[in-house]
């Protein structure tokens, strides 16, 4: 266990030093590491991502327990990954402190007694810091300060259960091929696995308990996707009917694009700018037996790929923040930084200002982000329908959801839409 506390601290050290997005860092580790076992794989990504989820209230606990602040990166981080250990799993406590202090060996060997000292000291303290964490923001929810005060600002006082859900394990969540089965048949088939299941607006399948796809009934033959029961929503707001031309903008990995494809017989252009990332829609298409066009290019310069032919239906699925789901990529807490909000917003802006002009009259344009903040929400849509006359906001409803936006609950992620129409 030593090797993979020691492997999640390298992970750890490359997102929070080196600015680096966690899933890309981890399968680069996963790939040199070959020979782990698949129990392994799993303890390297839960002690990854754990630490990263806890991060800001490790943090102080660390540095409560330290004399002098520890400036080598791997070696706080192996710290805060035994932390994490210590506070959040069942793993054994003599066990994750022995192993931590032999991983020290590699990282810096004189520094041992140390790291034995600071585990067994916060074992002895464990409550008082516990308490102590408490008392500051960041600590307390674990996200940096000024995410708290955005969301204390807009929410008020269900901030506290946004940043709450924002911890919590993920849900595992399946979209159903209905042109294949039914959302009912399909639950049936999970049953006769020993797979529980219910089902969930808008007519997802949420999993008890998260299993390998390949436990899936008829996954390799498309009868179903892994799809967050919020991201479903697109396909039924945007309301595509059979015949029309559609087009998905910054479509990549291709999930909305699938089932888009899913509830309706179109014509539909597969957009994104990341020729890598449309590979990953490529292979969704081939799995699900789905046709599409794909297309490398940016939704912010139509000139340098639209064909000139409008569109009844555009999603604009547009760059943001992802605030909305942080529980399953928790690297994004601390790779944020306020000034992006504001460059996110210039962003989105930019796109819907682009794309406006290949939408039909009287067709119907989506704008869609996985953020919270509203900032990159309705504010973006005032600024927008503010310069164009021929547009009109259409009301979209679903549970839980308040003028567009849907936050994270034991569900969803949180996700906001917003439908656009353009006037004849």
């Amino acid at each position: 266990m030593q090797r993979i506390q020691h492997e999640a601290a390298k992970v750890v050290s490359k997102v929070v030093r080196g600015g680096r997005n966690l899933n890309e860092v981890l399968n680069e580790s996963l790939r040199k590491q070959a020979n782990l076992t698949a129990q392994e794989r799993g303890a390297l990504q839960d002690l990854c991502y754990g630490t990263l989820r806890y991060y800001g209230r490790l943090v102080f606990m660390m540095d409560n327990l330290l004399e002098r602040p520890v400036q080598e990166s791997p070696l706080r981080c192996l710290l805060l990954v035994a932390l994490y250990q210590l506070q959040y799993t069942k793993a054994s406590q003599h066990a994750i402190v022995d192993q931590a202090v032999r991983a020290t060996k590699s990282i810096n060997g004189a520094a041992s007694g140390l790291v034995n000292a600071v585990l067994r000291n916060f074992l002895r303290k464990q409550q008082a810091l516990q308490e102590a964490a408490d008392h500051s923001d960041e600590s307390r929810y674990a996200y940096p300060q000024w995410w708290v005060a955005a969301l204390k600002a807009q929410y008020g006082e269900q901030a506290a259960a946004i940043l709450e859900a924002g911890n919590l394990h993920p849900p595992m969540t399946l979209r159903i091929n209905v042109r294949l089965k039914t959302v009912a048949e399909y639950q049936t088939l999970l049953a006769e696995q020993d797979i529980s299941a219910q089902r969930v607006e808008p007519g997802a399948l949420k999993l008890e308990r998260p299993v390998g796809v390949e436990r899936l009934p008829g996954f390799a033959e498309g009868l179903v996707s892994v799809q967050d029961a919020g991201a479903q929503y697109a396909a039924q707001f945007l309301d595509v009917k059979d015949g029309m031309r559609v087009l998905d903008a910054c479509a990549a990995p291709g999930g909305k694009t699938a089932h888009l494809l899913e509830s309706a017989d179109i014509e539909l252009v597969s957009l994104d700018k990341d020729e890598q990332r449309l590979q990953r829609v490529r292979e969704n298409m081939q799995r699900l037996r789905l046709d599409a066009q794909v297309v490398c290019g940016d939704a912010a310069t139509p000139q340098d790929w639209w064909d000139g032919k409008t569109f009844q239906r555009i999603l604009a699925d547009v760059p943001c923040s992802a605030s909305g789901v942080v529980r399953r990529h928790p690297d994004i807490k601390w790779l944020r930084r306020p000034e992006d909000i504001e460059s996110f917003a210039r962003q989105q802006l930019q796109i819907l200002n682009a794309l406006w002009p290949l939408l039909a009259r009287d067709g119907k344009l989506l704008y869609a982000t996985c953020s919270i903040f509203a900032r990159e929400n309705n504010s973006v849509l005032e600024e927008f329908l503010g310069q164009h006359a021929d547009a009109v906001r259409i009301g979209l409803s679903a549970p839980g959801m308040t003028d567009g936006q849907l936050l994270p609950n034991d569900e969803h992620d949180g996700f906001f839409y917003a439908l656009l129409h353009k006037k004849v």
